[in-house]
């Protein structure tokens, strides 16, 4: 068996600019600053993890309990809002690989994503994806990515036995990995990495990556 660990946002689901704009939103509506997104100077790019740099950089008058009650469900309104006009577009063949993988006794599948679960779901569900049959580690679990990860290959894999591929998108999932020694795939064409799919509409391409 393998373990086939997901991210959500660009990976799974056509979503990163519009969640990025609906956090950063968020966080204006509610503290009246505009955070600085030049994400790749933080070193949790989650939705937790961002806040507790936030708070470092920008606004050290807050406490990460009490602007993540702040923020969280200004931005979970948003994002709700921003589906139901528009609903979330799967990555091209998403849903039938996580299907594929789901019902098929070779694999066991987690998702580890570093938005906050409950905005993690709804995404997911307006794409069309069966929520109830999926893993979700999120940022709810932990500021750290590679925290959030590990989190998810222990909730299906106690013994952590089973060889782990991972697919992400962005440079902090590439970074993880290597921290973690996990096989990545990169889906889509943000970064560059020596395993790479434009999508998931050939299933043996993403599947040839998994070992």
């Amino acid at each position: 068996m393998n373990h086939v660990m997901l991210d959500v946002d660009g990976t799974l689901i056509q979503s990163y600019e519009f969640d990025e704009q609906c956090f950063m939103e968020a966080i204006y509506e509610t503290t009246g600053i505009e955070i600085l997104n030049n994400w790749e100077t933080y070193p949790d790019v989650t939705d937790r993890g961002i806040l507790r740099t936030f708070i470092e950089r920008q606004a050290p008058l807050y406490s990460l309990e009490e602007l993540e009650n702040l923020v969280k469900p200004v931005f979970i309104r948003n994002i709700k809002r921003t589906v139901e006009i528009s609903p979330v577009t799967e990555t091209l063949g998403a849903k039938a690989f996580v299907s594929h993988l789901l019902s098929s006794d070779r694999y066991i599948v987690s998702v580890a994503t570093g938005g906050w679960g409950e905005t993690a779901r709804i995404k997911l569900a307006s794409a069309g994806f069966d929520i109830d049959k999926l893993v979700i580690m999120s940022s709810n679990e932990h500021y750290s990515r590679i925290k959030i990860m590990e989190m998810a290959r222990a909730e299906i894999d106690l013994n952590g036995n089973l060889p782990v591929t991972y697919f992400g998108d962005a440079q902090w999932d590439i970074k993880a990995c290597d921290e973690l020694g996990i096989n990545l795939v990169i889906v889509g064409h943000r970064v560059s990495h020596h395993q790479r799919i434009q999508d998931f509409s050939c299933l043996e391409s993403a599947l040839c990556f998994v070992k």
